[in-house]
């Protein structure tokens, strides 16, 4: 049976790598899927499958949660040029480098930059032990069961060393185009399709997209050495990784410069997505001699393509009235084709937006995806005449109220009785980051208001469930949970509340700096413009926003009206023993990939530090994460102690 077993194994997969890797399949898709069949049919008669079957990549049962994953070997950002002349003075810092140390000129390798997910594949004893995302680069997030559904990436290989390769998975845009003839959801883009179907906690989702993968890297090596690019991805095509079909290498970085370019005007024919091209020095010892900055390797560079643009019709332009009463306008457009994805509307940022851009209806415009992702109307195309102007609104298309022109926005001036104002300040005021009322969404605020009428805040406070009961998915148990959850926020934290009520130019880190200043809520409704100024990172701005709107009979009322039903601010908790961020000064910059910017920074006070949001001379430690800018530069300038996610939180493991 073991014999047996093993030849049908080891023939399906030889089958497999011919259609997914290899393309160049051997027989057809209805003789493979018989041999597949026959395979499972065996298995189930053995009782069990080998460690390389096929059969394991269907997809097992849906996670409950990703787990960290500590990678061997880091895996680098990598910097990023846009212009020849950037690519150009790159290339002669990297000859010079080189020279400095007595090395010979080298050559460059030029590879595709897909626009996928990075992941990471951990192999011993020749077998797939761990998959993970890159994560921040030293932790990532462990998806070996999602990985093991990508066909062309192989369950065991030849070499039995410990090692790790790095990947770009990606979909096709042919499958994409497959999936979604299919599907009842369409997904919009090809990147999205592979990013959310690899950190799906369904591996069955993740099989169902048909992704695919280019390996690239290898990050981490046992009992083997690679002296260049060439030798390393010969080795991983040896071991039956998928490998990108094109690498070409250069004597000169005008050539790659000129090959870059060639690159860019055959995009449109790829099967798949691609935002750039990685130049790298081909040589291993060369790359050892140059090193690395705090976040990026000197021997790779990353060339971005120009966002993809086009041009199309405003057919339209609408306003859309937010919390703080502001008018944002959104542009209707025919649709178009950007990036993969069909684009129908844009914002157009404000009034003074519309006339800096010389767009009215009808106007012919210029269409970027800024990073791929943003629609963004650029203006209108030379010599456009629109149909007609874009007309200023001078009453709210909410509420009907006077409309006000302020600096470059337009805001409706009934903040009393203007239904998406009361409905976005409801949801707000429920946040997580506010008052935290679990189960409390923006679809429940509108019900609020729609169907119960609610005109303030303040009663939420005075649900009953005979008020609730008949409004449409408002169930006997959502009823109790959400009553209850109601009554768990009456005692916030004084920074929350602060937050929650909505001051304009306050977000919730500055709510947690005044609650921990002024300790009571009194105190910060009285507190003048200049103890106001006192705070850090309070300006003349923000604190005219925080007295002017406690100042304003209205608000004060329902502040009041709040307080009256029960809610009771309270003082923000000092930590009960030191910890190694007390007293001190911290500022988070860049991705974070275990908790997001504000919730570190909350962690942060919890402790006894204080979250800055700017570097300075006052500053202890900078958290850095990638795409960190400007503050890590300051931060070196200063020499300021700087640390990644990951040791950060090992500082801090044993006080949270």
């Amino acid at each position: 049976m073991e014999e047996k077993l093993r030849a049908l194994t080891d023939r399906v997969n030889q089958l497999a790598r011919a259609y997914y890797v290899e393309d160049a399949p051997q027989v057809s898709d209805g003789e493979y899927d018989a041999l597949f069949d026959q395979l499972l049919e065996l298995e189930k008669e053995a009782g069990y499958s080998l460690p390389d079957s096929p059969t394991r990549r269907v997809g097992g049962e849906p996670l409950t949660a990703f787990l960290p994953h500590t990678h061997l070997g880091r895996l680098w950002s990598l910097d990023k040029v846009r212009t020849k002349d950037d690519l150009l003075a790159w290339g002669e810092r990297v000859e010079r480098l080189l020279a400095a140390a007595g090395a010979p000129k080298q050559d460059y390798a030029l590879e595709y930059k897909f626009d996928g997910l990075t992941i990471n594949l951990t192999y011993e004893n020749g077998r797939l032990v761990a998959g993970a995302t890159r994560g921040n680069g030293v932790v990532g997030e462990a998806i070996l069961p999602q990985i093991m559904t990508i066909r062309s990436l192989p369950l065991t290989i030849p070499f039995a060393g410990k090692m790790e390769v790095q990947g770009e998975c990606y979909m096709r845009l042919s499958v994409l185009a497959d999936f979604n003839a299919k599907a009842t959801e369409p997904l919009k883009n090809a990147r999205n399709a592979a990013a959310g179907a690899l950190r799906n906690l369904d591996p069955q989702v993740t099989a169902s997209r048909h992704l695919d993968c280019a390996c690239y890297n290898v990050g981490y090596i046992e009992g083997k050495t690679l002296t260049d690019q060439a030798e390393m991805l010969a080795f991983l095509r040896e071991q039956g990784f998928p490998v990108s079909d094109y690498t070409e290498y250069f004597s000169s970085i005008q050539a790659v410069y000129d090959a870059i370019v060639a690159a860019e005007g055959r995009r449109e024919t790829l099967d798949f997505l691609i935002d750039g091209m990685v130049v790298k020095v081909r040589d291993f010892q060369a790359r050892q001699i140059l090193g690395s900055t705090d976040r990026f390797p000197r021997w790779a560079m990353a060339f971005k393509f120009a966002a993809e643009e086009t041009t199309t019709v405003v057919e339209d332009v609408t306003w859309e009235v937010g919390r703080t009463g502001k008018l944002t306008p959104r542009a209707h457009l025919e649709p178009v084709e950007l990036c993969g994805a069909t684009i129908r509307h844009a914002t157009l940022n404000n009034w003074d937006d519309i006339q800096r851009k010389r767009i009215g209806i009808g106007s012919r415009v210029f269409l970027r995806r800024s990073g791929d992702v943003i629609p963004e109307i650029l203006g209108a195309v030379p010599g456009d005449q629109p149909q007609a102007p874009i007309q200023k609104p001078e009453h709210c298309p909410a509420c009907g109220a006077h409309v006000e022109h302020r600096g470059v926005h337009l805001f409706c001036t009934n903040s009393l009785s203007c239904r998406p104002q009361i409905v976005a300040r409801l949801a707000h005021f429920a946040s997580r980051e506010a008052m935290d009322i679990e189960g409390f969404s923006e679809k429940t605020a509108n019900q609020m208001v729609e169907e119960l009428g609610f005109s303030a805040i303040a009663e939420l406070y005075t649900l009953t469930p005979q008020r609730l009961e008949g409004l449409s998915g408002f169930g006997p148990k959502r009823i109790e949970n959400l009553l209850s959850a109601i009554q768990n926020s009456k005692t916030p934290a004084l920074g929350a509340f602060i937050f929650a009520i909505g001051i304009p130019n306050v977000g919730a880190k500055t709510a947690r700096d005044l609650a921990r200043h002024f300790g009571t809520l009194e105190a910060l409704r009285q507190a003048p413009l200049d103890a106001l100024l006192q705070i850090q990172d309070v300006g003349e701005v923000v604190a005219m926003s925080i007295r002017d709107f406690f100042q304003d009979p209205f608000i004060a009322g329902q502040v009041d009206k709040l307080l009256e039903e029960g809610v009771s601010p309270q003082a923000e908790t000092k930590p009960q023993r030191q910890s190694p961020l007390t007293g001190k000064t911290v500022v988070v910059t860049g991705t974070m990939e275990r908790m997001d910017r504000k919730q570190i920074e909350a962690l942060i006070e919890t402790l006894g530090g204080k979250a800055a949001g700017s570097v300075s001379k006052k500053t202890s430690l900078v958290v850095a994460g990638p795409g960190a800018g400007s503050k890590l530069e300051k931060a070196r300038e200063l020499q300021i102690p700087v640390m990644d996610e990951a040791a950060f939180f090992a500082m801090v493991e044993e006080d949270i």
